[in-house]
């Protein structure tokens, strides 16, 4: 059974063991690089759990998916779903809607009126799975930040 929690500062080795699979495993799909990431000092890592809303998936071997949610920097009042990732053996077991839940529950609480995500054109799955939990197309487009020559396409879910 996977259980899905926010994380606390006592995840942060956690927190950051499952961001590097990640971008091991989908380099290409995130906004920063797993040398960047390896380059974070460990104090850095309390304070991305404690400052921004990490969600962690942990089974019994330990952490197998992440979702965080942090302010928009592109719309007052909305909040922004990142570094979004599920082990593959737990692709398509209901562990990313739960994940993407909690970050859209943590921001009703939170006070905003929409989440927005951005995805890599040409990741049809993600785009279709997003489609799925209420995510539209905004039209906005743009170069991933960890590679330019990459353009993604921004959704957004109304809550």
């Amino acid at each position: 059974m996977i259980a899905i929690r926010r994380a606390v500062a006592a995840d942060a080795a956690a927190a950051r063991d499952v961001r590097l699979r990640a971008l091991t495993d989908a380099p290409g799909a995130f906004a920063s690089t797993l040398a960047r990431e390896e380059a974070v000092p460990d104090d850095a890592w309390v304070e991305r759990v404690t400052t921004a809303a990490w969600f962690l998936a942990w089974s019994a071997v330990g952490v197998v998916g992440v979702a965080v949610g942090v302010d928009d920097p592109d719309e007052a009042g909305a909040r922004h779903l990142v570094g979004m990732w599920v082990e593959p053996a737990h692709r398509g077991d209901g562990t990313a809607a739960r994940l993407v839940e909690a970050v859209l529950g943590w921001a009703r609480e939170d006070g905003a009126g929409a989440v927005a995500l951005w995805v890599v054109d040409g990741n049809e799955r993600a785009r279709r799975f997003y489609a799925r939990l209420g995510f539209r197309p905004t039209g906005e487009r743009g170069p991933l930040p960890s590679d330019p020559s990459v353009l993604e396409s921004r959704l957004r879910r109304a809550l």
